[in-house]
């Protein structure tokens, strides 16, 4: 496993088999759900969110509209469940290794 300094002297410890180069892709798949539930991204879908037992409309607005690359993953599982879904793990298939 790599390890690069994150600017504080601190080794940020790099994971080769989660790698991307962008924000994490669950924000993407969040992204989607919102949509699907809402049918947009905003103040509204977020406040909603927030309101059943999500993450502060603050956090998601970084998350979408932000600096944020990689949410907590009990934020993400909180944003989830307030829209009434739940993570599945699966075994990959070959088309999901990158």
């Amino acid at each position: 496993m790599a390890a690069r300094k994150n600017g504080r002297g601190h080794a940020i410890k790099l994971y080769q088999s989660y790698m991307f180069k962008t924000k994490d892709p669950v924000i993407d798949q969040l992204r989607t759900m919102i949509a699907d539930d809402f049918g947009k991204i905003g103040h509204k879908a977020f406040a909603a969110i927030e309101a059943a037992g999500g993450p502060s409309t603050t956090s998601m607005y970084n998350w979408f509209l932000g600096d944020t690359l990689r949410p907590q993953s009990a934020s993400v599982e909180a944003c989830g469940r307030a829209m009434g879904r739940k993570r599945v793990w699966r075994r990959l298939d070959a088309k999901d290794v990158v």
